[in-house]
């Protein structure tokens, strides 16, 4: 039983091969300078989109300190709802960011 489990997995194996180097044979140049350009262009929305981010970010902080000093607490509850969800946007395209840059440094230096 172990010995036909064992020649099921080598036949596996063998017949994902093909693939597996496939996977690492080098790219068409033209098609890496794609790939390349379409990171950096990835990489510029997400930084313009971390500049918005951040200018929410900090209109939500004033609004809930205004809010907060007027006394309105329905309205800093609000405005501070909305300040969470900013930041975790303002994290995710931080986090995309990052992503863009590994796959740049990847695709430019094909590791």
């Amino acid at each position: 039983m172990r010995k036909a489990l064992s020649i099921a997995a080598g036949l596996a194996l063998l017949s994902a091969s093909p693939a597996l180097v496939l996977a690492q044979a080098p790219r068409h140049p033209a098609a890496q300078r794609h790939e390349i350009r379409h990171d950096r262009r990835d990489l510029r929305q997400d930084r313009r989109e971390v500049r918005g981010d951040r200018r929410e970010v900090r209109s939500d902080v004033r609004d809930v300190r205004r809010d907060r000093r007027a006394g309105d607490t329905m309205e800093a509850r609000r405005d501070a709802r909305d300040l969470r969800r900013d930041r975790r946007d303002l994290r995710a395209d931080r986090r995309d960011i990052r992503q863009d840059r590994r796959d740049l440094h990847q695709d430019v230096h094909g590791k």
